[in-house]
């Protein structure tokens, strides 16, 4: 089924529940995956989280409500999942700039977050050549710095370059890079870590769990290079795929020259 289609299904999903509970297992079915490659999905092709989203949609609604129907904020309130009318009103200032009470004496200036609506064609992009293996826990070591979704494409060729300049000669070549994220789909604080697999006392042990993975192979470690295929991978791959994603970071694991791209799969 084409995957646009397949959004297209859970905003019509998410509008029909707007009051009432958002079960994340559903949109989940709706997409056939788990509910982390969901929320990941949605992020990546929306540019907005889910719970974002959600939120905002809901926050939009309440205000046609508050000026078109005879009710109280705190009916209101609860109807879009607040614990009470404080809270909400807190919440609805900071979405559309003015006081649900302002709305009722006639002073209103809304905003609105229009749903989400996808184009339903199908893309066609190049093949992807890629493997699956099975790789035991791994213990890496090594050092991160904090960056985020604007910033890391420069952060990281930089923070890596300083490191291999500074640590080459005493620890051997950089094997891994890996990005950690504080809330995937909350946050933009990210960390963009270089690591060894061998101990160094000095550095911090990262554990990557035993996994599956997905295998992208790029010819190159040239940073540019590498997040095209990311960009390929996130971009037309990955929605077109049925692999659950598991909530681990990608790696990229650099060795003679070349450099793989591994995607943590359930």
């Amino acid at each position: 089924m084409n995957i646009y289609h397949q959004l297209n299904t859970m905003i019509t999903y998410i509008e029909s529940h707007l009051d009432s509970d958002i079960s994340y297992l559903e949109l989940a079915k709706i997409l056939g995956v788990n509910e982390y490659t969901m929320q990941r999905l949605f992020s990546l092709l929306c540019n907005i989280s889910l719970s974002d989203y959600i939120r905002k949609r809901k926050l939009s609604q309440a205000g046609y409500d508050l000026y078109h129907l005879n009710e109280t904020v705190t009916t209101i309130a609860f109807r879009y999942g607040y614990e009470n009318a404080t809270s909400f009103s807190r919440a609805f200032e900071k979405f559309h700039g003015i006081k649900p009470s302002q709305i009722k004496k006639g002073k209103y200036a809304l905003k609105n977050f229009p749903k989400i609506l996808f184009e339903e064609k199908e893309y066609h992009q190049n093949d992807m050549i890629y493997e699956i293996t099975e790789l035991e826990e791994m213990k890496l070591y090594g050092k991160g710095i904090p960056t985020n979704e604007t910033k890391i494409k420069e952060d990281a060729p930089a923070f890596w370059e300083n490191m291999n300049t500074k640590y080459n000669g005493k620890y051997g070549d950089i094997e891994y890079g890996m990005v950690a994220y504080e809330d995937r789909f909350n946050s933009e604080n990210f960390e963009y870590w270089v690591l060894w697999g061998h101990e160094i006392e000095e550095f911090n042990p990262i554990i990557i769990p035993k996994s599956k993975w997905l295998i992208f192979h790029i010819a190159s470690t040239n940073a540019k290079e590498i997040q095209k295929v990311a960009d390929d991978f996130y971009f037309h791959f990955f929605p077109s795929s049925k692999y659950n994603l598991r909530n681990i970071p990608e790696l990229e694991y650099y060795h003679d020259g070349v450099t793989d791209f591994l995607v943590p799969i359930e």
